[in-house]
């Protein structure tokens, strides 16, 4: 009884340990994508640029990640033949922002 008692938990402990190492695994790995993410887009965008994708990214987390995998994939495929500056980022910006529809309600 013991023994089975003792193969549960060590079994358990096992798997414990597995998932713990998995974790750490793909947390490593995410912030080695975020490292290689931030490095080209310190190589196409300005410092104005980046500054405005930061801010973007803290009011809008989803646009923001967006726009960064977007212009990640133009630079990886070679469309993007100059940096990108603040002017141009705004334009891309806009049109990926959704516009927000404005509803009057008129009482008669």
């Amino acid at each position: 009884m013991d023994e089975e008692l003792e193969a549960i938990k060590k079994k358990k402990l096992m798997e414990l340990r597995k998932q713990q190492e998995m974790a750490a695994m793909q947390e490593e790995r995410q912030k080695q994508m975020e490292m290689e993410k931030a490095a080209i887009l310190r190589q196409i965008l300005t410092p104005e640029a980046r500054e405005r994708l930061t801010r973007i990214k803290m009011a809008h987390p989803d646009i923001a990640e967006n726009v960064e995998n977007q212009l990640i994939a133009l630079a990886q495929t070679g469309r993007i033949d100059r940096m990108i500056d603040d002017e141009t980022l705004k334009r891309i910006l806009e049109r990926a922002i959704p516009r927000k529809r404005e509803i009057k309600i008129e009482r008669r």
